[in-house]
């Protein structure tokens, strides 16, 4: 058990040590930040800055907890692949991510030290570990909810590219055109629209801007759409009519999916049903009846 507390100590003065330093060295009214930027040969500005905003200050906070995280370069990878899934591209936002599991994770500790005490080593195990969780949790429910705008907005992208091929625009000037016009109703389709322009404008081949555009959504009607449109573009057959069809099989599809969806409502009605409106029912029925055969065998 002492080994225990000076375990709990160290891990946590090692944490305040580093946050600690983090701050005082991004902070730009920090004398210590001063001395370390004019020991590497910074120019020390003599004006004062402008106050920074709060997302900067928050980043600033989270960047040293997020270094402080022994994470692998796969592990980096994945989670940074899931950040653009989710439509988190900026690096500030990986900062964010690690910065807060660490948090999470060594404020559980110190609430259950703090409350609970180092009696129960399961509280001191599974609290950490569930405030360390919790941010891939809601990452992954933001992934998801993504991926479900994005494929149930697809088919009217569709119908507007066949439209746009169809009035004599190439497959590039479509994506741009279909992109501005759903900006405002189908804001996430439209963007991965436009950075699929915009690779294609820096120089990227058409094939290599849409397998990255698979990668950024991780839908699978986008890696069929994909797939269609390179196999028209290598065998030069219409762009038109193989999104017309496209565009018909995923509405099929999505009629599909919402039957699917229909079906299971019955299933999921039974537990609130059982629960909430059986179990009164049976209370407010048999209960009299009980309380009476109860008073009747008592007075017996």
């Amino acid at each position: 058990m002492p080994l225990l507390i000076l375990i709990i100590v160290v891990f946590i003065t090692v944490v305040a040590v580093v946050f600690a330093f983090g701050a005082a060295v991004v902070t730009p009214s920090s004398v210590l930040g001063a001395r370390l930027r004019a020991l590497g040969g910074a120019a020390v500005q003599a004006r004062e800055k402008p106050a920074l905003r709060f997302k900067e200050r928050l980043e600033q906070a989270l960047d040293p907890l997020s270094k402080a995280i022994p994470l692998s370069p796969s592990d980096v990878s994945r989670t940074r692949a899931w950040l653009i899934q989710a439509g988190l591209r900026e690096s500030r936002h990986a900062s964010y991510y690690f910065g807060l599991r660490l948090l999470l994770a060594t404020v559980g500790l110190a609430g259950v030290v703090i409350f609970a005490g180092v009696s129960s080593p399961p509280l001191l195990v599974c609290v950490p570990a569930l405030g360390f969780f919790i941010p891939r949790f809601f990452l992954k429910r933001m992934i998801s909810a993504r991926q479900q705008r994005i494929r149930l907005a697809l088919p009217d992208a569709l119908d507007l590219t066949v439209i746009c091929v169809e009035a004599g625009l190439a497959l590039d000037q479509a994506l741009l055109r279909v992109g501005k016009d759903l900006h405002h109703a189908h804001p996430d389709l439209s963007d991965e629209f436009h950075l699929v322009n915009l690779e294609m404008r820096a120089g990227k081949p058409r094939a290599e801007a849409l397998r990255n555009l698979v990668d950024r959504t991780g839908v699978d009607d986008i890696r069929a759409l994909v797939g269609t449109l390179i196999q028209t573009d290598r065998f030069g057959t219409s762009i038109a009519q193989a999104l017309r069809v496209h565009s018909d099989s995923l509405r099929t599809a999505r009629r599909q999916r919402a039957e699917e969806q229909a079906a299971k409502t019955t299933i999921k009605m039974v537990p609130p049903l059982v629960v909430f409106i059986l179990v009164p029912f049976l209370c407010v029925t048999i209960g009299p009846a009980l309380i009476q055969a109860y008073h009747s065998l008592i007075g017996k």
